[in-house]
């Protein structure tokens, strides 16, 4: 535990010294998914560190599956209503009373204090990936407008092991915005048939006509 702690400790002020430095490898970025890719690297490195891979990953799918199942979490995230100082707060409540490991409570408390609570869930993705990839197994994201039945899921799940040759590590995120269809990431692979993209297409097919 001593050399947890340490760990954490020490990587997480080589993150905080790397952003006010301008270090471009944990840089931040104008993007959640470029902020989320960065801050997700180093919380793997020290995480693999100290041997609290499962742990760490554990705790941020805890962070997903809150977000995906309570609205006024998510929305808490991303609102501008909430200072940063509030967002660590209620994250740090969260993580206190789920047993989060000392890695996670550590790095939730600097994506509060560099304003940065908004990318956590691109936090979470990318973190899903990079211990996917040590495992050596495929990881796939589906994203849905609404939660899927056991049926659609197990069919998804066979249409990708047949498309791939195995069976891949299967994560889902609900997003409503796409409003049907889906969008299934595999690497840096994207197939989108979301109801979203068509009617973005069809807009842009009509203004071009």
């Amino acid at each position: 535990m001593i050399r947890r702690d340490y760990a954490a400790r020490r990587g997480l002020q080589d993150v905080e010294a790397a952003r006010q430095t301008g270090d471009t490898r944990l840089a931040d970025t104008s993007t959640y998914a470029d902020v989320g890719a960065r801050y997700a690297l180093a919380l793997f490195e020290l995480a693999d560190q100290a041997g609290a891979i499962a742990a760490v990953e554990s705790d941020l799918n805890g962070f997903e599956q809150l977000r995906a199942e309570n609205a006024d979490f998510a929305h808490m995230l991303t609102n501008p209503i909430f200072s940063h100082e509030d967002k660590a707060r209620a994250l740090a409540a969260i993580a206190d009373a789920g047993g989060a490991n000392a890695l996670t409570r550590k790095f939730l408390g600097l994506l509060g204090a560099n304003n940065r609570i908004a990318a956590l869930p691109a936090v979470v993705r990318a973190f899903r990936k990079l211990s996917a990839d040590k495992r050596g197994v495929i990881a796939a994201e589906v994203v849905a407008a609404t939660p899927l039945s056991e049926a659609q899921a197990a069919a998804i799940a066979a249409a990708l092991r047949q498309a791939l040759g195995k069976d891949p590590e299967i994560t889902t995120r609900i997003d409503p915005s796409i409003l049907g269809g889906l969008r299934v990431k595999v690497g840096s692979r994207l197939f989108d048939s979301s109801l979203r993209t068509r009617l973005d297409h069809m807009k842009f097919a009509l203004k071009r006509a």
